[in-house]
């Protein structure tokens, strides 16, 4: 009897899988334009770092939240689904990211109500309409290289990953995982600010962007590392749900591919 395609727990899964890498990747888009103070918000004394001249605190785009639950997704889809699997979730958040973007820009040149425009001035807000460009109309730079920088950081990951899985075989998913994101997001953490604030209007010095860039490096390895036990809960959660004699084959055919 043929299975219907939405009763094989392992295309629900793959659905699942794609659906919370997507508003993810999504989301951290979104927020990014926010940077906090990691010092402030952990209440902890302000660290004074010095690289390549420039000195400064730990501040860090809201958007670094959630891109290591994006790598944990991009691990977990690699490992049961292969550079396929990757690849078409990754195209297909770029598509969203590009998709989302494009309606906020639409919705930012739609006319505002004019008692809407002053609505929030009790709360600090004089201009809601601007307030509401300033957040959701991110310079095109910095989406752009956001975006460019996603698409690569991934491609380059799925790549490292199965060069590390060949390499260990079925051992150490731990290394293969935080070894392909030490990889791509080297790539990725570098060439988001070189297109965003180099070649962009800000035009960044060589020593901040080196500084900047080699900072968001080690927040991204630090995370990446604090989060190899969710990678094995996350493990071990669809083995439960396929059935290990399932996760097996999936795997030997990710790897195969």
């Amino acid at each position: 009897m043929t299975t219907r395609p939405l009763e094989d727990r392992a295309t629900r899964l793959f659905i699942l899988l794609a659906a919370f890498f997507c508003v993810n990747a999504v989301l951290a888009e979104f927020i990014g334009v926010k940077i906090f103070a990691l010092e402030d918000t952990l209440g902890l004394k302000p660290f004074e770092w010095n690289l390549f001249g420039q000195t400064g605190s730990l501040n860090f785009t809201a958007g670094t939240l959630l891109w290591p639950i994006v790598f944990i997704m991009t691990d977990t889809v690699n490992e049961y689904y292969g550079r396929r699997g990757v690849r078409f979730i990754s195209w297909l958040a770029a598509g969203l990211i590009v998709y989302g973007f494009a309606f906020a820009f639409v919705a930012i040149h739609l006319a505002p109500a004019s008692w809407w425009v002053g609505v929030a001035k009790d709360q600090g807000v004089p201009d809601y309409q601007a307030a509401f460009a300033a957040v959701f109309g991110q310079g095109l730079w910095t989406i752009w290289g956001s975006l460019i920088a996603f698409i690569i950081g991934q491609l380059i990951d799925v790549s490292v990953f199965h060069r590390i899985r060949r390499a260990t075989g079925e051992r150490h998913a731990w290394l293969r995982a935080t070894g392909s994101t030490a990889v791509s997001q080297l790539i990725d953490s570098f060439v988001v600010l070189y297109i965003a604030f180099v070649i962009g209007p800000q035009h960044w010095p060589t020593s901040l962007f080196l500084a900047v860039g080699s900072l968001n490096y080690l927040y991204k390895m630090a995370a990446a590392i604090a989060l190899i036990p969710l990678l094995y809960l996350a493990r071990a959660a669809i083995h439960r749900y396929l059935g290990h004699a399932r996760a097996a084959e999936l795997r030997e055919h990710a790897a195969g591919a």
